[in-house]
């Protein structure tokens, strides 16, 4: 593998990571360092609901890796207010938020309220919209579904978190704009559709996440994912792609910097 300090000039960019979860409480200051160590440069932490917007937002001031979105979860919305929706556009007119999200639509999970996430998504589109952020999507079996709102309310782009729909759907959102994102599901063998994607898409739609504490990679299983793992998750990508980890962590950085450019690298 590639001298690491030469593979880190770029730095390395988390795009999806909820660094506020609770699992992270007991050590999360231990956690940023080795996140640092291993090359990562930026870390967005995506808010979900009201409740957790003001950790968010401590802990972007705390760790000058992090970056903050904000959004009301599609999981959550049963749980949300229409008056958060002010909250998420008061919120995302503070410096250094990075996009509006995590938004989007699950129609996976059972029991799902689709009229409510509708109505949540259209109205966070449009704040991203009237403010000129990037959105960062949950699309989870409503990759169409959310497509559909795109082409009504535009925004200036952002990124399909945890991408997993068809190749069509890929190049339909890398033509608006989105970059996807790729992290512990394609480091699975068994994962060959996504493994497939992150082989074949165009190297500049393509952004490395851990989503962490979810979605760990291989070497993880069921443990605890962290954005130290990143830089694994990028060898791989290099793997699958027959290049060089170079190649990844500087084009998958680029790549980040365009979808979200308010994650400009810390000045030091």
């Amino acid at each position: 593998m590639s001298d690491p300090t030469s593979a880190f000039e770029h730095g390395l960019v988390d795009t999806h990571c909820h660094l506020d979860a609770a699992e992270f409480d007991a050590d999360r200051a231990q956690l940023v360092a080795r996140a640092r160590e291993a090359g990562v440069s930026e870390i967005v932490v995506p808010g979900i609901n009201r409740q957790n917007f003001e950790q968010v937002a401590h802990i972007c001031e705390q760790y000058d890796l992090c970056r903050p979105a904000f959004g009301i979860h599609p999981l959550f919305v049963d749980q949300a207010d229409d008056e958060d929706l002010d909250l998420v556009r008061e919120r995302c007119k503070t410096e250094g938020v990075v996009a509006v999200g995590e938004i989007g639509l699950d129609f996976y999970c059972e029991g799902y309220d689709a009229e409510r996430q509708v109505f949540f998504l259209s109205e966070q589109l449009k704040i991203a919209r009237d403010l000129g952020l990037p959105v960062i999507l949950h699309v989870r079996k409503a990759v169409d579904h959310v497509l559909k709102h795109l082409r009504r309310i535009e925004v200036p782009g952002g990124i399909a978190h945890a991408f997993n729909g068809s190749r069509q759907q890929a190049e339909i959102l890398v033509a608006m704009g989105f970059k996807l994102g790729f992290g512990g599901a394609m480091t699975w063998e068994r994962a060959r559709h996504i493994r497939g994607l992150a082989a074949t898409l165009p190297l500049e739609s393509i952004v490395l996440e851990t989503d962490a504490p979810d979605i760990p990679p291989e070497w993880v299983g069921k443990g605890r994912n962290e954005p130290g793992e990143l830089r694994k998750i990028a060898e791989v990508l290099a793997q699958i792609r027959g290049i060089a980890v170079v190649e990844i962590i500087a084009a998958t950085t680029q790549n980040a910097r365009a979808a979200l450019p308010c994650i400009a690298p810390v000045k030091k």
